[in-house]
Formats: structure tokens, C-alpha cells, sequence
């Protein structure tokens, strides 16, 4: 069964910390590259962080500094620690392989940071 679920995100004031985890099938997390999504009102989904199998990570611009992206290989998990969050940094979140290899989205885990 192929499933992706995000956990951790809540609301909080700005410059507090997050971790975000997200367990996914072994279908879809092994030798796979993982990423972070997210998602605010009205815009695109982008992808702000991921990482190898091995562990190389990249980041965007935005988030670069602030977030670490790592993994658990033997726990077909990812995380994405957040700290120094603003309100830009407001968006449901999600994981997935990087590129996107199956049309398959868990539900998200929504962040509201407020200022």
C-alpha cells in the first residue's frame, strides 16, 4: 500500500521551531531521493528542501539556514526541523519523492506561524 503521512506541524509564534516527520511506504521511500513540499493559499505547491539516500540535502533560498532535512533510512522516515519560523512560513506541508515519481499526496501537515 503506498502512503505518505505527515505529522508535527501546529501553530506557533514566530522565530519558535517545528520538526515535521513523514513516514512513507517502502515503495516509495527506498534508494529514493525525499523532499519537503509546501503549500500556502493561493500559491503553488513548491519544494523547499531534500535529500539522497546517503544524505546530500539542498535547500531553497528561502528556507536555507533555517531548515535541516534529514532521514531515517530504517525507519522510512524524513524530517524537516524548522526554526527561526516567520509567517511566510505558513503552508501545509508535505513529503514526497523529489521529482514526484507517483501521483500520490498524503494529507499534509499544516504550520501557522503568527507574528
Amino acid at each position: 500500500q503506498l502512503q505518505l503521512v505527515e505529522s508535527g506541524g501546529g501553530l506557533v509564534q514566530t522565530g519558535r521551531s517545528l520538526r515535521l516527520s513523514c513516514v512513507a511506504s517502502t515503495f516509495i521511500f527506498k534508494n529514493n531521493r525525499m523532499g519537503w513540499y509546501r503549500q500556502a493559499p493561493g500559491n503553488q505547491r513548491e519544494l523547499v528542501a531534500w535529500i539522497t539516500w546517503s544524505g546530500f540535502t539542498n535547500y531553497s533560498d528561502s528556507v536555507k539556514g533555517r531548515f535541516t532535512i534529514s532521514r531515517d533510512n530504517t525507519k522510512n522516515t524524513v524530517y524537516l526541523q524548522m526554526n527561526t519560523l516567520n509567517p511566510e512560513d505558513s503552508a501545509v506541508y508535505y513529503c514526497n519523492t523529489s521529482p514526484v515519481l507517483l501521483a500520490k499526496w498524503g494529507q499534509g501537515t499544516q504550520v501557522t506561524v503568527s507574528s
